[in-house]
């Protein structure tokens, strides 16, 4: 139960980050630093903010962030990010908090980093109720503050012109400005909560979530791509990815090859179906999470699926739930492909070749639920599990899907 979520680095404490560097200064190095610096979770609590600040400008709500960037806000409130603390970490956390306080804390330096988020703080490895908890702020997930404030300091990428420093002075606007570097527009911004240390978790020699080195090692940091201008176009804080089925049609390509055109009856069929990984910057998927079936079958002239002829494959990384085995790892690195055969005899008139890729974004969450609600638990328990295994059915979707009269 200590293993289920994803993303987490263990805790430390976040020094004072140094503002007011030139564009000269940043250079690879310096931002490398800078996120190590920005990136020691939990976040700590901001303190005291500045005298004289309003009530929007100290609060660390994204609705408060919302009145002077609402497209922003407008496109966080769609994205998973927003709902990283739903019913199924919540059904995990008060168990955890128990027992197992430090573990909590490891999940939600992904899912809830600020502390004041978090309903145990720790010092010297003991932990302690959190005066400053904030269960409206916890229920937002991963929110504006957790990527831009430290401190109460404000901090973004350069300006879309590249410039890192304003028009007017900090004096006269909102906050104080904010510092601005081009770190944020590096993958290694994301890397603390989308990959593992080298000594962390992992199975079969892979790290259980490394996918931003599946990135470094791929085409694309040699062509100046970042997960950013995919997961972030134009700016945008949309983060699409495997929920999202035109994310993944932009990524990926699926083709269906036949033997032949027309089949008369005793001829053998034999079928290709081929997923290839185009232009997604990782594997596909990547982590242990989502599961994609292809899937091909012979359909009667009366619509009914024959079942005898039905062949499936998985492309995913299949792991044991509770994560101390890899069973096999079917992922397509970026710019591979997946080929499907399939095979078969026409014994009849009237048939078609049904094939399909069905996408199931959250295939291990919905086993685990599966498996606590079979167990023992409180009726909160068992209303959280029953909500997220309900959310997690339904992320289902058919990312291909064709029928061919034989």
């Amino acid at each position: 139960m200590t293993r289920i979520l994803f993303g987490c680095m263990l805790a430390i404490t976040l020094t004072v980050i140094a503002t007011g560097q030139t564009q000269k200064e940043w250079t690879d190095q310096a931002q490398i630093e800078f996120l190590r610096e920005y990136w020691r979770v939990p976040i700590p609590l901001q303190g005291k903010p500045p005298r004289g600040w309003s009530a929007s400008e100290v609060s660390l709500a994204p609705e408060s962030c919302g009145g002077c960037h609402p497209r922003q806000l407008e496109d966080w409130r769609t994205t998973v990010h927003s709902r990283a603390v739903g019913p199924g970490l919540l059904g995990q956390i008060p168990g955890l908090l128990r027992s197992e306080a430090a573990t909590a804390e490891v999940c939600y330096s992904c899912h809830a980093p600020l502390s004041e988020q978090q309903e145990m703080i720790s010092a010297g490895g003991r932990f302690r109720r959190n005066p400053q908890f904030d269960p409206t702020l916890q229920s937002k997930g991963l929110t504006c503050a957790a990527c831009h404030v430290r401190n109460h300091q404000r901090f973004g990428p350069p300006r879309r012109d590249g410039s890192l420093e304003s028009r007017k002075p900090p004096a006269q606007l909102p906050h104080g400005d904010a510092t601005r570097t081009p770190a944020f527009e590096r993958a290694e911004f994301c890397k603390s909560c989308h990959q593992f240390e080298a000594d962390g978790y992992a199975l079969n020699g892979k790290p259980l979530e490394n996918t931003y080195n599946e990135w470094k090692d791929s085409p694309y940091p040699a062509e100046g791509l970042h997960c950013q201008q995919c997961h972030m176009p134009d700016r945008r804080h949309l983060w699409r990815g495997i929920h999202d089925p035109e994310m993944v049609r932009s990524g990926v390509e699926v083709e269906l090859h036949l033997n032949q055109k027309i089949y008369e009856v005793g001829d053998k069929l034999e079928a290709k179906l081929i997923l290839t990984n185009r232009r997604v910057g990782h594997y596909f998927p990547t982590y242990v999470t989502p599961k994609v079936i292809l899937r091909m079958e012979l359909v009667g002239s009366d619509s009914k699926i024959l079942l005898d002829t039905v062949k499936e494959e998985v492309v995913g990384r299949q792991v044991t739930l509770n994560l101390d085995r890899e069973i096999a790892d079917t992922r397509i690195p970026p710019r591979g492909r997946h080929t499907f055969n399939y095979s078969g005899t026409i014994d009849r008139t009237g048939l078609k070749l049904h094939a399909v890729v069905i996408i199931y974004p959250d295939d291990f969450y919905a086993r685990f639920y599966e498996a606590r609600l079979s167990g023992r638990l409180s009726t909160t328990e068992r209303r959280r599990f029953s909500q997220a295994l309900h959310d997690t059915r339904t992320s289902v979707y058919k990312l291909f899907e064709t029928e061919i009269q034989l």
